[in-house]
């Protein structure tokens, strides 16, 4: 049984959130603990918006208790073939931005990503999981190589988007080449442009799973290039036969 039903996340959105969002980010007070919704194939990076239906009974009162407090929850992709549902322990803890609760019990809303977290332990379990976390901290730190890596980045991702855009299995929707592009050439931070390139290409849950449990920038960005390449090369072929 699904959990919950991931939405679209425009890439333009995620933007205007990796531009307004970091100062506030770095003054909230991080929970010691924080309700834990497990979902297949589910990533959620820093100042990335999220999208989410939420219908099944005990994620309905986990939101209900959400926002009666902190508005904080945590999406943890689902570990694949686990008999039972067993989040990984790097995850991301996000705010609930925007919600509009329906008359049938069910609510649309809006999750956006604060930071990574790794899971501690399982507190509570019932009637919902709750873990005590600990944040995960990505200093920014420059350097030729990781100037040179950015640069390598920015080429792969218009050359990606050129061939398919919005990419299957992406959480974007449809939006103009240039906006994309224009979009990835206001944010100089390598942490930044690292999560929010993973979350709008990277097609494979596994690999956007990597990239979110890769903390320091520089093997983030490697894992981001050899990722791109592979989905650009995948493509080529498809478009050979």
């Amino acid at each position: 049984m699904k959990r919950a039903k991931i939405g679209d996340a425009p890439s333009a959105q995620v933007c205007l959130a990796e531009r307004g969002a970091c100062r506030y980010i770095r003054r909230m007070e991080m929970p010691l603990e924080a309700p834990v919704m497990t979902l297949p194939n589910a990533t959620l990076f820093p100042q990335a918006l999220m999208r989410l239906h939420i219908f099944e009974p005990r994620y309905r009162r986990m939101l209900q208790d959400v926002l009666r407090s902190r508005r904080m929850m945590i999406i943890a992709m689902r570990k694949p073939g686990s008999g039972r549902e067993v989040p990984f322990t790097v995850a991301g803890l996000g705010l609930v931005r925007f919600c509009i609760k329906k008359k049938d019990g069910t609510a649309n809303l809006i999750l956006e990503g604060l930071c990574r977290v790794e899971l501690i332990r399982t507190v509570r379990r019932v009637p919902y999981r709750v873990s005590r976390i600990r944040p995960l901290p990505t200093p920014s730190r420059d350097s030729v190589t990781i100037d040179a890596l950015m640069a390598k980045v920015r080429d792969l991702v218009t050359e990606r988007i050129e061939q398919e855009w919005p990419p299957a299995g992406s959480g974007v929707k449809k939006a103009p080449v240039q906006e994309i592009v224009a979009c990835l050439e206001t944010l100089n931070d390598p942490n930044r442009v690292a999560d929010l390139v993973s979350w709008s290409l990277l097609s494979g849950a596994a690999e956007r799973q990597t990239i979110l449990e890769t903390i320091e920038v520089e093997a983030r960005l490697k894992h981001l290039i050899h990722f791109l390449m592979a989905e650009i090369n995948q493509q080529r072929k498809r478009k050979i036969k």
